[in-house]
Protein backbone atom coordinates (compact mmCIF):
# COMPACT_ATOMS: atom_id res chain seq x y z
CA UNK A 1 0.00 0.00 0.00
CA UNK A 2 1.23 3.53 -0.77
CA UNK A 3 2.53 5.84 1.94
CA UNK A 4 0.39 8.32 3.82
CA UNK A 5 1.83 11.32 1.94
CA UNK A 6 0.93 9.67 -1.41
CA UNK A 7 -2.68 8.99 -0.46
CA UNK A 8 -3.61 11.90 1.80
CA UNK A 9 -2.65 15.56 2.06
CA UNK A 10 -3.22 18.20 4.72
CA UNK A 11 -3.61 21.95 4.32
CA UNK A 12 -3.77 24.80 6.83
CA UNK A 13 -5.77 27.82 5.64
CA UNK A 14 -5.25 31.10 7.50
CA UNK A 15 -7.99 33.73 7.23
CA UNK A 16 -8.45 36.98 9.19
CA UNK A 17 -11.27 35.46 11.24
CA UNK A 18 -10.23 31.81 11.47
CA UNK A 19 -7.55 29.20 10.88
CA UNK A 20 -8.84 26.00 9.25
CA UNK A 21 -7.34 22.52 8.81
CA UNK A 22 -8.34 20.77 5.56
CA UNK A 23 -7.84 17.06 4.90
CA UNK A 24 -7.75 15.84 1.27
CA UNK A 25 -7.68 12.32 -0.21
CA UNK A 26 -6.36 11.45 -3.67
CA UNK A 27 -8.48 9.62 -6.25
CA UNK A 28 -6.62 6.38 -5.58
CA UNK A 29 -6.94 6.61 -1.79
CA UNK A 30 -8.85 3.83 -0.01
CA UNK A 31 -11.87 4.41 2.20
CA UNK A 32 -10.77 6.20 5.35
CA UNK A 33 -12.29 7.50 8.53
CA UNK A 34 -11.35 9.59 11.54
CA UNK A 35 -11.88 7.99 14.94
CA UNK A 36 -11.73 9.77 18.29
CA UNK A 37 -11.09 7.18 21.00
CA UNK A 38 -12.39 7.42 24.56
CA UNK A 39 -8.93 8.50 25.78
CA UNK A 40 -8.78 11.43 23.37
CA UNK A 41 -6.58 9.83 20.68
CA UNK A 42 -7.51 10.91 17.13
CA UNK A 43 -6.80 8.15 14.59
CA UNK A 44 -6.82 8.33 10.78
CA UNK A 45 -7.79 4.80 9.64
CA UNK A 46 -7.64 3.49 6.06
CA UNK A 47 -9.34 0.33 4.81
CA UNK A 48 -7.12 -2.46 3.46
CA UNK A 49 -9.43 -4.52 1.19
CA UNK A 50 -6.90 -7.35 0.76
CA UNK A 51 -6.55 -8.02 4.49
CA UNK A 52 -9.99 -6.61 5.37
CA UNK A 53 -8.65 -4.55 8.25
CA UNK A 54 -8.45 -0.86 9.17
CA UNK A 55 -4.83 0.34 9.21
CA UNK A 56 -3.75 3.33 11.28
CA UNK A 57 -2.03 5.89 9.03
CA UNK A 58 -1.67 8.69 11.58
CA UNK A 59 -2.67 9.53 15.11
CA UNK A 60 -2.71 12.48 17.48
CA UNK A 61 -1.50 13.17 20.05
CA UNK A 62 1.82 11.58 19.11
CA UNK A 63 3.53 12.01 22.51
CA UNK A 64 3.34 13.98 25.78
CA UNK A 65 4.41 17.20 24.01
CA UNK A 66 1.13 17.04 22.06
CA UNK A 67 -0.80 17.43 25.32
CA UNK A 68 -2.26 20.93 25.21
CA UNK A 69 -0.19 23.54 27.10
CA UNK A 70 2.06 20.76 28.44
CA UNK A 71 4.76 23.23 29.56
CA UNK A 72 2.54 26.23 30.35
CA UNK A 73 2.90 29.83 29.19
CA UNK A 74 6.24 30.62 27.49
CA UNK A 75 7.31 26.98 27.93
CA UNK A 76 8.98 24.84 25.27
CA UNK A 77 8.39 21.09 24.99
CA UNK A 78 11.16 18.96 23.49
CA UNK A 79 10.88 15.18 23.06
CA UNK A 80 14.43 14.93 21.63
CA UNK A 81 16.21 16.18 24.75
CA UNK A 82 18.80 13.91 26.38
CA UNK A 83 17.24 14.69 29.77
CA UNK A 84 13.99 13.17 31.04
CA UNK A 85 12.72 16.75 31.59
CA UNK A 86 10.87 17.60 28.37
CA UNK A 87 9.87 21.13 29.44
CA UNK A 88 12.06 24.23 29.41
CA UNK A 89 11.47 27.98 29.19
CA UNK A 90 12.00 30.39 26.32
CA UNK A 91 15.28 32.32 26.69
CA UNK A 92 14.61 35.32 28.93
CA UNK A 93 12.25 33.32 31.14
CA UNK A 94 12.95 31.15 34.19
CA UNK A 95 10.99 28.34 35.82
CA UNK A 96 9.00 29.32 38.90
CA UNK A 97 7.39 26.81 41.28
CA UNK A 98 4.80 29.24 42.62
CA UNK A 99 1.91 27.76 40.65
CA UNK A 100 0.65 24.17 41.30
CA UNK A 101 2.51 22.86 38.22
CA UNK A 102 5.07 25.65 38.01
CA UNK A 103 5.38 28.13 35.17
CA UNK A 104 7.85 30.22 33.20
CA UNK A 105 8.20 33.85 34.31
CA UNK A 106 10.04 36.77 32.74
CA UNK A 107 13.47 37.54 34.12
CA UNK A 108 13.08 41.25 33.25
CA UNK A 109 9.72 43.05 32.76
CA UNK A 110 9.03 44.51 29.33
CA UNK A 111 10.08 48.15 28.92
CA UNK A 112 7.23 49.09 26.57
CA UNK A 113 5.67 52.49 27.24
CA UNK A 114 8.40 54.08 29.40
CA UNK A 115 9.40 56.47 26.59
CA UNK A 116 13.15 55.93 26.84
CA UNK A 117 13.94 52.40 25.69
CA UNK A 118 12.40 49.84 23.38
CA UNK A 119 11.93 46.12 23.61
CA UNK A 120 13.36 43.62 21.15
CA UNK A 121 12.83 40.05 20.02
CA UNK A 122 14.68 36.78 20.36
CA UNK A 123 14.38 34.13 17.64
CA UNK A 124 13.16 30.63 18.54
CA UNK A 125 13.70 28.30 15.58
CA UNK A 126 12.02 25.07 14.51
CA UNK A 127 8.83 25.11 16.62
CA UNK A 128 5.13 24.50 16.22
CA UNK A 129 3.55 27.93 16.56
CA UNK A 130 1.60 28.67 19.77
CA UNK A 131 -2.14 28.32 20.21
CA UNK A 132 -3.92 30.94 18.08
CA UNK A 133 -6.78 31.69 20.47
CA UNK A 134 -5.44 35.15 21.40
CA UNK A 135 -3.95 36.39 18.13
CA UNK A 136 -4.20 39.01 15.42
CA UNK A 137 -3.69 37.88 11.81
CA UNK A 138 -2.66 40.31 9.07
CA UNK A 139 -2.23 38.60 5.70
CA UNK A 140 -1.12 41.83 4.01
CA UNK A 141 1.81 42.63 6.28
CA UNK A 142 5.43 41.69 5.77
CA UNK A 143 7.42 40.20 8.62
CA UNK A 144 9.21 43.51 9.21
CA UNK A 145 5.90 45.38 9.33
CA UNK A 146 4.62 42.77 11.76
CA UNK A 147 7.62 43.41 14.01
CA UNK A 148 6.95 47.15 14.05
CA UNK A 149 3.24 46.66 14.81
CA UNK A 150 4.02 44.25 17.63
CA UNK A 151 6.46 46.73 19.20
CA UNK A 152 3.82 49.46 19.00
CA UNK A 153 1.37 47.32 21.02
CA UNK A 154 2.49 46.74 24.63
CA UNK A 155 0.29 43.63 24.94
CA UNK A 156 1.94 41.94 21.92
CA UNK A 157 4.45 39.31 23.12
CA UNK A 158 5.39 37.41 19.94
CA UNK A 159 4.97 37.29 16.18
CA UNK A 160 5.63 34.88 13.29
CA UNK A 161 5.04 34.48 9.55
CA UNK A 162 1.54 33.24 8.71
CA UNK A 163 2.87 31.22 5.75
CA UNK A 164 3.41 27.65 7.06
CA UNK A 165 6.29 27.26 4.61
CA UNK A 166 8.20 29.82 6.66
CA UNK A 167 7.91 32.63 4.07
CA UNK A 168 8.62 36.16 5.24
CA UNK A 169 8.05 39.02 2.82
CA UNK A 170 4.45 39.45 1.78
CA UNK A 171 3.30 36.17 3.35
CA UNK A 172 1.32 37.72 6.18
CA UNK A 173 1.95 37.43 9.91
CA UNK A 174 0.43 36.40 13.23
CA UNK A 175 0.81 38.38 16.47
CA UNK A 176 0.18 36.94 19.95
CA UNK A 177 -1.08 38.95 22.93
CA UNK A 178 -0.35 38.52 26.65
CA UNK A 179 1.23 35.03 26.52
CA UNK A 180 2.00 32.04 24.29
CA UNK A 181 1.14 28.41 25.08
CA UNK A 182 1.44 24.97 23.46
CA UNK A 183 4.85 25.48 21.82
CA UNK A 184 7.04 22.48 21.00
CA UNK A 185 10.05 21.69 18.85
CA UNK A 186 9.15 19.85 15.62
CA UNK A 187 10.87 18.81 12.42
CA UNK A 188 10.65 21.53 9.76
CA UNK A 189 9.19 23.91 12.33
CA UNK A 190 8.70 27.66 11.97
CA UNK A 191 10.52 30.68 13.34
CA UNK A 192 8.90 32.41 16.32
CA UNK A 193 9.96 35.87 17.51
CA UNK A 194 9.43 36.33 21.27
CA UNK A 195 9.48 39.78 22.84
CA UNK A 196 12.05 40.56 25.55
CA UNK A 197 13.11 43.72 27.37
CA UNK A 198 15.94 45.56 25.61
CA UNK A 199 18.12 45.35 28.71
CA UNK A 200 17.68 41.56 28.71
CA UNK A 201 18.81 41.34 25.08
CA UNK A 202 21.85 43.54 25.72
CA UNK A 203 22.85 41.43 28.74
CA UNK A 204 22.56 38.19 26.75
CA UNK A 205 24.70 39.57 23.91
CA UNK A 206 27.35 40.63 26.43
CA UNK A 207 27.32 37.20 28.10
CA UNK A 208 27.67 35.48 24.72
CA UNK A 209 30.74 37.58 23.91
CA UNK A 210 32.29 36.97 27.35
CA UNK A 211 31.81 33.21 26.96
CA UNK A 212 32.69 32.98 23.26
CA UNK A 213 36.11 34.63 23.38
CA UNK A 214 37.77 32.47 26.08
CA UNK A 215 36.13 29.29 24.76
CA UNK A 216 37.37 30.01 21.25
CA UNK A 217 40.89 30.69 22.54
CA UNK A 218 40.92 27.41 24.49
CA UNK A 219 39.64 25.44 21.50
CA UNK A 220 42.32 26.92 19.22
CA UNK A 221 45.03 26.11 21.76
CA UNK A 222 43.79 22.55 22.21
CA UNK A 223 43.51 22.07 18.44
CA UNK A 224 47.09 23.24 17.98
CA UNK A 225 48.35 20.92 20.70
CA UNK A 226 46.43 18.01 19.17
CA UNK A 227 47.97 18.49 15.72
CA UNK A 228 51.47 18.75 17.24
CA UNK A 229 50.85 15.50 19.10
CA UNK A 230 49.56 13.81 15.92
CA UNK A 231 52.61 15.01 13.96
CA UNK A 232 55.01 13.66 16.60
CA UNK A 233 53.34 10.32 17.13
CA UNK A 234 51.58 9.48 13.87
CA UNK A 235 54.03 6.82 12.69
CA UNK A 236 54.14 4.91 16.00
CA UNK A 237 50.51 5.16 16.98
CA UNK A 238 48.55 4.93 13.73
CA UNK A 239 47.80 1.23 14.06
CA UNK A 240 47.25 1.39 17.85
CA UNK A 241 44.80 4.28 17.50
CA UNK A 242 42.77 2.42 14.89
CA UNK A 243 42.56 -0.70 17.06
CA UNK A 244 41.63 1.39 20.09
CA UNK A 245 38.79 3.21 18.33
CA UNK A 246 37.33 -0.01 16.91
CA UNK A 247 37.59 -1.76 20.26
CA UNK A 248 36.11 1.17 22.17
CA UNK A 249 33.09 1.35 19.89
CA UNK A 250 32.45 -2.39 20.14
CA UNK A 251 32.83 -2.42 23.95
CA UNK A 252 30.47 0.53 24.29
CA UNK A 253 27.73 -1.23 22.29
CA UNK A 254 28.15 -4.47 24.28
CA UNK A 255 28.21 -2.62 27.61
CA UNK A 256 24.97 -0.79 26.81
CA UNK A 257 23.17 -4.06 26.00
CA UNK A 258 24.62 -5.90 28.99
CA UNK A 259 23.48 -3.12 31.34
CA UNK A 260 19.90 -3.86 30.35
CA UNK A 261 20.47 -7.57 30.85
CA UNK A 262 19.83 -8.52 27.23
CA UNK A 263 21.84 -11.73 27.39
CA UNK A 264 19.94 -14.92 26.67
CA UNK A 265 20.84 -18.46 27.66
CA UNK A 266 23.37 -18.79 24.84
CA UNK A 267 25.04 -15.51 25.83
CA UNK A 268 23.98 -13.77 22.63
CA UNK A 269 22.63 -10.22 22.64
CA UNK A 270 18.98 -9.50 21.97
CA UNK A 271 18.16 -6.18 20.30
CA UNK A 272 15.64 -3.79 21.86
CA UNK A 273 14.90 -0.24 20.73
CA UNK A 274 15.13 1.58 24.07
CA UNK A 275 15.29 5.38 24.33
CA UNK A 276 15.28 6.02 28.07
CA UNK A 277 17.64 8.09 30.27
CA UNK A 278 20.25 6.19 32.31
CA UNK A 279 20.99 7.50 35.82
CA UNK A 280 24.17 6.82 37.77
CA UNK A 281 23.97 4.90 41.03
CA UNK A 282 25.62 7.84 42.81
CA UNK A 283 22.76 10.12 41.77
CA UNK A 284 20.23 7.59 43.10
CA UNK A 285 22.06 7.23 46.43
CA UNK A 286 22.15 11.01 46.81
CA UNK A 287 18.49 11.40 45.81
CA UNK A 288 17.28 8.87 48.43
CA UNK A 289 19.73 9.89 51.19
CA UNK A 290 21.43 6.50 50.85
CA UNK A 291 18.06 4.67 50.79
CA UNK A 292 17.05 6.05 54.18
CA UNK A 293 14.13 4.35 55.93
CA UNK A 294 12.35 7.71 56.17
CA UNK A 295 12.26 7.82 52.35
CA UNK A 296 10.79 4.34 51.87
CA UNK A 297 7.29 4.46 50.36
CA UNK A 298 6.54 0.74 50.36
CA UNK A 299 7.75 -2.77 49.70
CA UNK A 300 6.61 -5.40 47.20
CA UNK A 301 7.58 -8.85 46.01
CA UNK A 302 10.43 -7.54 43.86
CA UNK A 303 11.93 -4.94 46.20
CA UNK A 304 11.42 -1.62 47.93
CA UNK A 305 10.22 1.76 46.64
CA UNK A 306 11.84 5.01 47.85
CA UNK A 307 10.99 8.66 47.46
CA UNK A 308 13.84 10.67 45.94
CA UNK A 309 14.75 14.16 44.75
CA UNK A 310 16.56 14.44 41.39
CA UNK A 311 17.76 17.57 39.66
CA UNK A 312 16.06 20.82 40.61
CA UNK A 313 13.41 19.78 43.13
CA UNK A 314 12.06 16.94 40.94
CA UNK A 315 10.33 14.38 43.15
CA UNK A 316 10.56 10.78 41.91
CA UNK A 317 9.73 7.28 43.09
CA UNK A 318 12.62 4.80 42.83
CA UNK A 319 12.00 1.04 42.78
CA UNK A 320 15.05 -0.91 44.02
CA UNK A 321 14.78 -4.52 42.89
CA UNK A 322 15.90 -7.21 45.32
CA UNK A 323 19.43 -8.42 44.61
CA UNK A 324 19.80 -11.97 43.31
CA UNK A 325 16.15 -12.31 42.34
CA UNK A 326 15.81 -13.98 38.95
CA UNK A 327 12.19 -12.94 38.79
CA UNK A 328 13.24 -9.38 39.60
CA UNK A 329 15.61 -9.32 36.62
CA UNK A 330 12.80 -10.44 34.33
CA UNK A 331 10.47 -7.81 35.73
CA UNK A 332 13.14 -5.15 35.33
CA UNK A 333 13.68 -5.97 31.66
CA UNK A 334 9.93 -6.15 31.00
CA UNK A 335 9.25 -2.74 32.56
CA UNK A 336 12.11 -0.96 30.81
CA UNK A 337 11.17 -2.39 27.40
CA UNK A 338 7.40 -2.07 27.80
CA UNK A 339 6.61 1.10 29.75
CA UNK A 340 9.12 3.15 27.74
CA UNK A 341 6.91 2.51 24.68
CA UNK A 342 3.57 3.33 26.35
CA UNK A 343 2.23 6.82 27.01
CA UNK A 344 -1.15 7.53 28.58
CA UNK A 345 -2.41 9.78 31.34
CA UNK A 346 -3.65 6.75 33.31
CA UNK A 347 -0.35 4.83 33.11
CA UNK A 348 2.53 5.63 35.46
CA UNK A 349 5.39 7.33 33.65
CA UNK A 350 8.84 5.68 33.66
CA UNK A 351 11.52 8.40 33.76
CA UNK A 352 14.71 6.30 33.61
CA UNK A 353 16.68 3.37 34.99
CA UNK A 354 19.96 2.55 36.70
CA UNK A 355 22.17 -0.54 36.74
CA UNK A 356 25.20 -0.80 39.03
CA UNK A 357 26.63 -4.27 39.63
CA UNK A 358 23.79 -6.29 41.15
CA UNK A 359 21.73 -3.16 41.70
CA UNK A 360 18.82 -2.63 39.32
CA UNK A 361 16.62 0.43 39.81
CA UNK A 362 13.65 2.00 38.01
CA UNK A 363 12.82 5.72 38.32
CA UNK A 364 9.13 6.72 38.06
CA UNK A 365 7.18 9.93 38.42
CA UNK A 366 6.26 10.54 42.07
CA UNK A 367 2.56 10.32 42.93
CA UNK A 368 1.89 11.86 46.36
CA UNK A 369 -1.25 9.88 47.28
CA UNK A 370 0.55 6.53 46.92
CA UNK A 371 -1.59 3.48 46.03
CA UNK A 372 -5.32 2.79 46.03
CA UNK A 373 -5.06 0.03 48.64
CA UNK A 374 -3.80 2.56 51.22
CA UNK A 375 -7.28 4.13 51.03
CA UNK A 376 -9.82 1.37 50.49
CA UNK A 377 -8.26 -1.03 53.04
CA UNK A 378 -7.54 1.60 55.70
CA UNK A 379 -10.21 2.44 58.26
CA UNK A 380 -9.11 6.07 58.57
CA UNK A 381 -8.56 6.80 54.88
CA UNK A 382 -11.44 4.95 53.24
CA UNK A 383 -13.84 7.79 54.09
CA UNK A 384 -11.75 10.09 51.88
CA UNK A 385 -13.02 8.16 48.85
CA UNK A 386 -16.58 9.37 48.40
CA UNK A 387 -18.62 7.88 45.55
CA UNK A 388 -17.78 10.59 42.93
CA UNK A 389 -14.06 10.09 43.65
CA UNK A 390 -14.37 6.31 43.46
CA UNK A 391 -16.29 6.57 40.18
CA UNK A 392 -13.62 8.89 38.73
CA UNK A 393 -10.92 6.38 39.74
CA UNK A 394 -12.86 3.50 38.15
CA UNK A 395 -13.21 5.41 34.88
CA UNK A 396 -9.52 6.29 34.87
CA UNK A 397 -8.49 2.67 35.39
CA UNK A 398 -10.87 1.63 32.60
CA UNK A 399 -9.38 4.20 30.23
CA UNK A 400 -5.89 2.90 30.99
CA UNK A 401 -6.91 -0.72 30.37
CA UNK A 402 -8.72 0.20 27.15
CA UNK A 403 -5.55 1.90 25.93
CA UNK A 404 -3.45 -1.19 26.76
CA UNK A 405 -5.91 -3.60 25.14
CA UNK A 406 -7.00 -1.65 22.06
CA UNK A 407 -5.51 1.82 21.47
CA UNK A 408 -1.76 1.51 22.14
CA UNK A 409 0.69 0.50 19.44
CA UNK A 410 1.37 -2.61 21.54
CA UNK A 411 -1.48 -4.89 22.62
CA UNK A 412 -0.76 -5.43 26.33
CA UNK A 413 -2.38 -7.55 29.06
CA UNK A 414 -1.29 -6.40 32.52
CA UNK A 415 -1.90 -9.70 34.40
CA UNK A 416 -1.29 -8.18 37.86
CA UNK A 417 -3.96 -5.50 38.25
CA UNK A 418 -4.74 -4.90 41.93
CA UNK A 419 -5.25 -1.90 44.26
CA UNK A 420 -1.58 -1.78 45.28
CA UNK A 421 -0.64 -1.34 41.60
CA UNK A 422 -3.02 1.60 41.10
CA UNK A 423 -1.23 4.82 42.08
CA UNK A 424 -2.98 8.15 42.76
CA UNK A 425 -1.69 11.60 41.87
CA UNK A 426 -2.35 14.85 43.73
CA UNK A 427 -5.83 15.10 42.14
CA UNK A 428 -6.66 11.46 43.02
CA UNK A 429 -6.43 10.48 39.33
CA UNK A 430 -5.37 6.82 38.95
CA UNK A 431 -2.28 5.56 37.13
CA UNK A 432 -1.68 1.86 36.45
CA UNK A 433 1.81 0.70 37.47
CA UNK A 434 3.98 -2.42 37.83
CA UNK A 435 4.20 -3.99 34.36
CA UNK A 436 6.68 -6.69 35.34
CA UNK A 437 4.21 -9.50 34.59
CA UNK A 438 2.58 -7.86 31.55
CA UNK A 439 2.24 -9.81 28.32
CA UNK A 440 2.54 -8.31 24.81
CA UNK A 441 0.23 -9.68 22.09
CA UNK A 442 0.69 -9.48 18.33
CA UNK A 443 -1.31 -6.91 16.38
CA UNK A 444 -4.00 -9.39 15.24
CA UNK A 445 -3.53 -11.94 18.02
CA UNK A 446 -6.63 -12.66 20.10
CA UNK A 447 -5.29 -15.28 22.54
CA UNK A 448 -2.04 -16.83 23.76
CA UNK A 449 -0.84 -19.57 26.10
CA UNK A 450 1.31 -19.14 29.17
CA UNK A 451 3.49 -21.75 30.88
CA UNK A 452 3.13 -20.35 34.38
CA UNK A 453 0.46 -18.83 36.59
CA UNK A 454 1.20 -15.21 37.44
CA UNK A 455 -0.53 -12.22 38.95
CA UNK A 456 -3.10 -11.80 41.68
Amino acid sequence: MASYSELFSNQVVVRPDEIAYIFNATADAPFSRLVLSEVGVLLRLAWDPARRVWNTFAQAPRDVCDDYAMCGAFGLCNMNTASWLVCSCVMGFSWSTGAPRGRCRRNVPLECGNGTTTDGFILVRGVKLPDTDNTTVDMGATLEQCRARCLANCSCVAYAAADIRGGGSGSGCIMWKNDIVDVRYVDNGQDLYVRLANSELVEKKRNVVLIFLPVTACLLALTGMFFVWIWCNLRDTKQQALMFLLGKRRNKDIQKKMMLGYLDASNTLREENIDLPFFSFGDIVSATNNFAKDNMLGQGGFGKVYKGMLGENQEVAIKRLSQGSGQGIEEFRNEVVLIAKLQHRNLVRLLGYCIHGDEKLLIYEYLPNKSLDSFIFDAANKNVLDWPTRFRIIKGISRGLLYLHQDSRLTVVHRDLKPSNILLDADMSPKISDFGMARIFGGNQQEANTKRVVGT
